[in-house]
């Protein structure tokens, strides 16, 4: 009999855990306010799910492999939590661009003179391209941090060169 048909058990198989953001060893977990509030909102949510996976006595082979992910999510959660350095951006210096601040750059010279963007330094945990925020460990807000508003910064994105200019820099709007 071929067993092309049959049912394989992959109870065995350990979980997959999805990692979190990563964070270099003896980098500090700066976060803003707001992502303190998203972290521990994501506590809570992950709190509720494992109480609702833990009363599901259904299928007890899944429930312990969700129980697994969940407890291992739970953990590095935590750890982040207790690591998490809480930047408020209303403290920071208003003429310079360091950590929660909303940042404007325009390209001066590269492929698209002209071109304005945006964008917003967070923590690992609370980036997100789609929102405008950028990390403060990604190479664009490394590059920009500690400069002052009509400086520029020389960046290679792909293959060419640009020139940005820093045209605004604001804090508070993350």
């Amino acid at each position: 009999m071929s067993r092309a048909f049959v049912k394989e058990d992959n109870s065995g198989e350990p979980p997959i855990i999805p990692p979190r953001a990563p964070l270099p060893p003896g980098t500090p977990n700066y976060v803003t306010p707001q992502g303190l509030a998203q972290l521990r909102a994501e506590l809570a949510a992950l709190e509720a799910e494992r109480a609702k996976a833990e009363a599901d006595r259904e299928e007890e082979a899944e429930r312990t492999r969700r129980l697994t992910v969940l407890h291992a999510q739970l953990q590095a959660l935590n750890q982040r939590l207790a690591s998490a350095r809480v930047i408020d951006p209303q403290a920071q210096p208003t003429d310079e661009v360091r950590f929660g601040a909303t940042v404007t750059l325009c390209t001066i010279s590269g492929s698209r003179p002209g071109k304005v963007q945006q964008f917003t330094i967070v923590g690992v945990d609370e980036a997100s391209v789609a929102d405008g925020k950028v990390a403060f460990l990604a190479p664009i807000a490394r590059a920009v941090t500690g400069l002052r508003v009509g400086q520029t910064v020389k960046l290679r994105i792909g293959r060419v060169d640009e020139v940005l200019e820093v045209v605004a820099v604001q804090y508070g709007t993350t």
